[in-house]
Formats: C-alpha cells, structure tokens, sequence
C-alpha cells in the first residue's frame, strides 16, 4: 500500500541540514580585513601612478633639456648629474661603446671635456654584460652586485636599478644606468615606456652632438697633425685675453718653429716632412695642460695659448718642449732618423686698460711671441727667446 506524502520509508527521522552562515559579527571582521586589504592595494596603486606620473613629468623635462644641449660634454653632464638630481637618484652610471675610440678623442679636444668624467667608454658591451649587447627595452629590477657592479662601479648601497638601453633603430650606443636606495623604486611592475622614450632620445641626442662635434674639429682642426689649426687658435686667444682682462690676470703665447725643417723636405720627400711634424706636435701636446691650447700655425710654425700663463711658467714650458722633441730621434722614413729641435718665442699680454679691443691685442700678442722667435733663429737655433715687452 503506498505511504501517504510525506511520510517516511523507514521508522528513522528524517535529517536536518543546518545552513553554516557565519555570525554577523564574523562576516563585519571579515569584511573590514579585506576592505583593509583593498585600501592597502588601492594604496600603493595610486602611489606607483604618482611616481609614474612625478617620472613621466621630469622626463619630458629632462628630453627637452636633452634636446638643447650645444655641445658633447654638456649633453653627458646632463645625462648624468642632471638625470641624477632631476629624478632624485642615488648613482647614475653611462656606459657608451666606442669601439673606435671616436667619442673619447672628440672629448679630449673639448674646452669643457671635464663632462666626460664617470663615463665608462668601452669597446663592446656584451664583455660587461652578455644581456646587455641584447637589451631592447628598459630592465628594471634589484641590483645584485656580481650583476651590476661593472656598469655603475663603486655603487655596493644600492638596492634596486633601471638599465635604459641608448637605441637607434638596431644599433645600441650604450646604457643608462639609474640606481637607487629604495628597493621599490625600480621594481618589474613599473610602466617603462617612459623611459624607453627617454633612451631613444639620448641615443639621438648623442648621434647629434657627436656629429657637430665631427663638423667643429674639422672646420678648426688641421688634419695632418690633429692640433686645432690657426682660424681656432686665434678664436681661443680672443676668448683667453676677455677671461684675463675681467680676471686681471696673464696670457702667455709661445710661438714654435721646427729648425732646418726645408732641410728634411728637401733630403727625404715631403711624406718624411709630415711624419716630422705629426711627431713633433704629438711631443708638444705631452707637455700641456689641459686648459692650454696647441694649434699648427702654419707650415713648420706652432702656436700655444697658455690662460693666466705668466713668464716664468711660459719660458718653464719652452724649455720642457725643447727637451721633448729633442731628446729622442725621429723616424722620418723606414732606417732613417734625425734629430729635431724647436725655435721658440714666448710673449705675455697683461689686463688692458679700459675696454680691451681683443683682435689688435690678440695680434700684438703673436707679432711680440714672433719677434722672440726670430730672435731665437738669430741666435743659433734650438733655444728660447723671451719677448721684454708686456702687451697690453
């Protein structure tokens, strides 16, 4: 006989299911600690978009001033201190290839070339680091000192890091390296198109000022010997004679013959001529400063500007040239050498009086320097002649 509805199949009860709902006051704890979480997210969120954002602003600042550099050491001061104090970084580290050793001499010639320090110019990048040869976008990550050191040197504080490839099209002209303190200021996360953009446009930068850096040394450059040819010498001593008169202080300008040069020519071809002259301008430049200035004057004639030169220092750097260039023979053709010696005339221009009109006092200067050399031709050859006369 069927059971009525309801009732049981067997004479056991029926079970009871218990819904398991957490107590109000469970689920309120419960939701508080993931709204916590959410905030703490949202957070840090908006954090990282106003570091991107604060990045993003002072690195189209920065491109601009990028884009403005006049020259090759400025543009890599600005790549270097001015990244630094513009993105508020610990260390900033350039490391450029210059396989050919072309950066290295074209900032050697520059007036300014102390932009250049901590620049870390290597043939190839890929002995430094493998990866680095095959870096297309930005890395960012923890610096790891085994990794790292090679490309930002005497940086063991640092705890994180960002590696900007410097790209044109597929060619790779270095890195910029930024690091930090702050282990969270490069991380993976972080948007890098920024800096990407920022790469790009210093690798641009850098072929541009390399080019007018190519155009300048080849408009003022003699090309047989390397020094600066007259037409810059000339623009130097201008700037040199403004400097002192506002300054109060000297230029010295030694004027430098090499002696029976006519003598080389005629006996050994004109081709042993030049190698005596790319020798005796490479044992010149031996013996001056950085700040001083060498220029092939024309023919066998040599000049060298010397910036608050007195004559002591100026007839003490005659002397040390005379030496040089003496002191060893010179191989003019294969199983031939000879001695060289120098002619030299030294002159010294003190502050003007009044408004200096710089041309004429510039020629007095070399005419007076020029006077002491012929003196010195007069007087044997292979020695120093001082001007007496002050130019002014």
């Amino acid at each position: 006989m069927p059971k009525a509805r309801g009732e049981s199949s067997t004479d056991q009860p029926a079970l009871e299911w218990v819904d398991a709902e957490p107590r109000p006051a469970d689920r309120l704890q419960l939701l508080e600690r993931e709204n916590l979480e959410l905030e703490v997210r949202l957070q840090d969120l908006i954090e990282a978009a106003a570091r991107n954002d604060e990045v993003r602003r002072k690195t189209q600042e920065r491109e601009l001033a990028l884009l403005r550099a006049s020259s090759l050491p400025l543009l890599i001061e600005l790549l270097q201190a001015g990244l630094k104090k513009s993105f508020n970084l610990d260390a900033v580290s350039l490391v450029l290839q210059d396989p050919h050793h072309e950066m290295r001499h074209l900032l050697a010639g520059e007036p300014a070339s102390s932009g250049a320090r901590g620049v870390l110019f290597v043939d190839s990048l890929e002995p430094l680091a493998p990866q680095l040869a095959e870096l297309d976008r930005p890395w960012f990550g923890p610096f790891r000192d085994v990794e790292h050191l090679q490309v930002i040197p005497h940086a063991r504080h640092l705890a994180s890091l960002a590696l900007v490839p410097l790209r044109r099209g597929e060619h790779l002209d270095g890195v910029l390296v930024f690091g930090s303190r702050d282990l969270r200021r490069f991380t993976p996360d972080l948007a890098s198109d920024y800096m990407a953009h920022l790469g790009i446009i210093a690798a641009i930068c850098l072929e541009n000022a390399v080019n007018r850096a190519r155009l300048v040394r080849s408009g003022l450059t003699d090309f047989l010997t390397g020094f600066h040819n007259r037409r810059y010498m000339h623009a130097r001593l201008r700037e040199e004679l403004a400097r002192a008169h506002r300054d109060r202080r000297t230029v010295a300008c030694l004027m430098i013959d090499v002696d029976h040069f006519k003598r080389i020519n005629d006996a050994h071809g004109h081709l042993a001529g030049d190698s005596v002259l790319r020798e005796v301008a490479r044992r010149i430049d031996g013996e001056i400063r950085t700040s001083d200035t060498g220029a092939r004057f024309g023919g066998d004639e040599f000049a060298v500007v010397l910036p608050g030169g007195n004559v002591r220092e100026a007839e003490a750097l005659a002397r040390r040239m005379l030496s040089a260039v003496s002191k060893m023979p010179v191989l003019v053709i294969p199983g031939i050498t000879v001695i060289i010696t120098l002619s030299i005339g030294v002159a010294v221009a003190g502050p003007a009086q009044g408004a200096p009109e710089l041309q004429p006092l510039a020629e007095r200067l070399i005419a007076a320097a020029d006077a002491a050399l012929y003196r010195s031709k007069a007087a044997g050859r292979n020695r120093v002649m001082v001007s007496s006369v002050l130019v002014t």
